[in-house]
């Protein structure tokens, strides 16, 4: 008699909301997070050290590449309402793989800003129609699994690339520049990868395409008016109120976020060697891995609100730490420590977002929540940079405060019931 233990267990159906595009939009960011992170923590030291470039430049190039990214987000996300979403994904992978390459030919600073302004309008194109994309046919008691999973795969890239990163920059004798060429190659991979992401809205469009064909019929079976597939324009001022309410306190939060490339540069000026700041931005992003998942789970079974304020309580703790703290050690406690705050409200942002408005609203909605805030990172990098200082302990220490009231205030004011489907 053959063993019971031996049987292979059956495994049961795929969770609801682990659709193909899940799957294959979390491969794709991982290899776009992979590039970008072999490069990121290194950037702010290549910009000072090799470059010559002002602390108050490195908070002014991430300002604006968000800034741009900014803009590019709204309109990306009117038109993934509109249009297939595919090509404007890939366009937007595409031209972060063109910034990449930029920063690998960069011998002064002016043009890291123009490759890091390309890589961000890419990552502005791409953000709203993927993220449309992932809630595809997920219902919204769902969709913090979604986002949690998509914020783990994207930040496991962003663990691989700086492991990597410092591998190589050990083999290579300390050299920063060809980091920055190898880089490009995963880039490019996740732009190949794209094709195999699959947008329902086109596959309407040609079926109504070749109905078109066979005739004119009287309705049709999605809805029996004959607008099957078809995308509406979705006016700004016909989004629901909650969305506004949530919208304006996380854009009032933003204000005080600025780049991570200045709290790595805090790293630096407290003692971190080159390999030392690559190493714990590593860790940070384990933690951020490891954390996304369950935040986003939690969120499902819990206020939204109630998980992102506990994000914001990981970011005072970062903030108020790096701000106090002397000793080059200490930022491997602190640093880990805010990546909650990334897995905490990030994925989770964009949950709540999702449930606050139809579905065929989701790219308008998402393109102006990530606009509005990226503007406002924009201003808080601007702000930061500028009053830097010495050490940079000054805005980190109101960053950190502000944070801080925000999270005991954000779960009562931003009270507000999911839109229906």
């Amino acid at each position: 008699m053959a063993d019971p233990s031996s049987t292979p267990r059956p495994t049961g159906p795929r969770p609801a909301w682990l659709t193909r595009n899940v799957k294959v939009l979390c491969g794709v960011s991982f290899l776009q997070d992979a590039a970008s992170e072999l490069l990121y923590p290194i950037l702010p030291i290549f910009l000072t050290v090799v470059l010559g470039a002002p602390p108050a430049a490195v908070g002014a190039i991430e300002g604006a590449a968000e800034g741009a990214a900014s803009i590019t987000k709204v309109a990306a996300g009117r038109l993934a309402d509109r249009f297939d979403r595919r090509p404007l994904i890939a366009a937007g992978y595409g031209l972060a793989a063109v910034g990449k390459l930029l920063i690998a030919l960069a011998t002064v600073w002016p043009l890291v800003l123009l490759a890091r302004v390309t890589d961000r309008l890419g990552k502005g194109m791409r953000g709203a129609p993927r993220d449309a994309l992932l809630v595809e046919g997920v219902p919204k008691g769902q969709r913090g699994r979604v986002f949690g999973l998509h914020r783990a795969a994207d930040t496991a890239g962003a663990v691989v690339g700086p492991l990597v990163g410092l591998v190589l920059y050990e083999a290579l004798d300390h050299r920063l520049r060809p980091l920055f060429w190898i880089a490009v190659i995963p880039a490019v991979a996740s732009v190949a990868l794209v094709a195999a992401v699959r947008d329902p809205r086109s596959h309407k469009q040609a079926d109504n395409s070749r109905r078109s064909a066979d005739g004119p019929r009287s309705g049709s079976p999605e809805n029996g008016d004959g607008t099957a597939g078809k995308a509406v324009r979705t006016p700004w001022r016909s989004l629901p109120r909650p969305y506004w309410r949530v919208l304006a306190i996380l854009l009032a939060f933003n204000l005080v976020n600025f780049p991570d490339a200045l709290l790595l540069l805090r790293a630096h000026d407290l003692g971190l060697s080159t390999a030392g700041v690559v190493g714990v931005y590593a860790v940070y992003n384990l933690v951020y891995a490891a954390m996304s998942y369950p935040a986003g789970a939690l969120s499902d079974r819990l206020p939204r609100s109630l998980v992102f304020a506990t994000g914001l309580l990981f970011f005072a703790i970062g903030y108020l730490g790096l701000g106090l703290i002397h000793s080059p050690w200490s930022v491997f406690v602190v640093l880990p420590l805010y990546g909650g705050f990334a897995a905490c409200t990030d994925g989770v942002g964009k949950a709540w977002i999702s449930t606050l408005v139809p579905d065929h609203q989701q790219g308008t909605a998402q393109g102006l929540f990530q606009g509005a805030t990226g503007a406002a990172v924009l201003l808080a990098g601007v702000w930061a940079g500028l009053a830097w200082g010495a050490d940079g302990h000054v805005p980190l220490l109101i960053s950190g405060g502000i944070a801080l009231v925000l999270a005991g205030v954000l779960p009562v004011v931003a009270r507000a019931r999911p839109a229906t489907r």
